[in-house]
């Protein structure tokens, strides 16, 4: 997991400090932003500590409605939870005894031109995909159709060569060799790069080639959800290949299972047009329809009759 830092949220979004510019290298513990409510009263135990606290409008507006005694008791009570930055949206202006209080207790403040609503999105879906746990895998990772799938095989099987005919028919490259898997919930799997192989495919006896330069941008994707795992491997002549599948096998990955099929590989076959053929049974499957069920059920009809 890496670690957030103030600084690199002050960088990424663009936000003006307005207290602690020598406190920007505290880390980010948790990674879902709160707007203060309850920590505006006295202090509550079970209250969450530790997260990024945001004052929108109302927040605000609330506090100068307020004497500055109770204005700044109340700014006090938000401190206390501990929170390694407070953000002000919209431009607004800061609220008497913030600063000194954030001064005192070196927590940063921060302001942006965002709304309330603009920011706390931007900010969690960030701070969640940076500090998801994740690993590092073997592999090609492509979108097909919109649908991320992650190519496995062994070395020389002809996952690279496969994604490229992939991109040759209008799907894109996320990662090629080492592929990115970040978990973001129980049931959500992040397939990116590494920075180091952007956009960039490895093909034996070609080379490496960037596929936005030679393809154009639609070539290439920075992520795509991981929907499919496809394991390409050599033919095996007594193996059955024609087996009606009703149940999904899955492969895991840090706890989170994915859909697995095996494709087997043979001189001739289309490789590239079989998996666009998962991505799009896949599809189907997800709005509840299933050519498996359909065909057993034709069949179970006929022995009736």
């Amino acid at each position: 997991m890496k670690t957030v830092t103030i600084e690199h949220i002050v960088k990424r979004f663009s936000l003006e400090v307005l207290v602690g510019h020598h406190m920007l290298d505290k880390c980010l513990k948790k990674t879902k932003v709160r707007r203060p409510g309850l920590e505006f009263m006295d202090k509550f135990d079970f209250i969450a500590t530790e997260h990024v606290q945001i004052l929108g409008k109302n927040e605000i507006n609330y506090l100068h409605t307020l004497s500055d005694d109770e204005c700044k008791l109340r700014i006090a009570n938000i401190v206390q939870y501990d929170p390694p930055c407070i953000i002000i949206t919209s431009n607004q202006e800061e609220p008497l005894g913030l600063r000194q209080y954030c001064t005192e207790e070196h927590i940063p403040v921060l302001r942006t031109p965002d709304s309330t609503s603009e920011m706390s999105a931007k900010l969690d879906a960030y701070v969640t995909k940076e500090m998801a746990p994740e690993i590092a895998v073997h592999g090609v990772c492509v979108n097909v159709a919109g649908i991320g799938i992650l190519l496995r095989g062994k070395s020389g099987v002809g996952k690279s060569e496969t994604a490229h005919t992939l991109i040759g028919r209008g799907h894109r490259l996320i990662a090629d060799d080492i592929v990115v898997l970040k978990k973001l919930s129980p049931q959500t799997l992040l397939g990116t790069h590494d920075e180091k192989n952007k956009e960039f495919l490895a093909l034996r006896s070609i080379g490496l080639l960037n596929v936005v330069r030679l393809y154009g941008r639609a070539a290439f994707q920075e992520e795509s959800r991981i929907a499919l795992d496809i394991e390409l491997t050599e033919w095996q002549d007594n193996a059955l290949n024609n087996e009606l599948e009703l149940d999904t096998k899955f492969k895991t990955y840090m706890d989170v299972p994915i859909p697995h099929i095996q494709i087997q590989l043979q001189p001739g076959r289309d490789v590239a047009g079989l998996i666009e053929a998962a991505a799009n049974n896949w599809y189907l499957q997800q709005q509840g329809y299933s050519a498996a069920e359909e065909f057993k059920k034709r069949l179970e009809s006929e022995f009736e009759e």
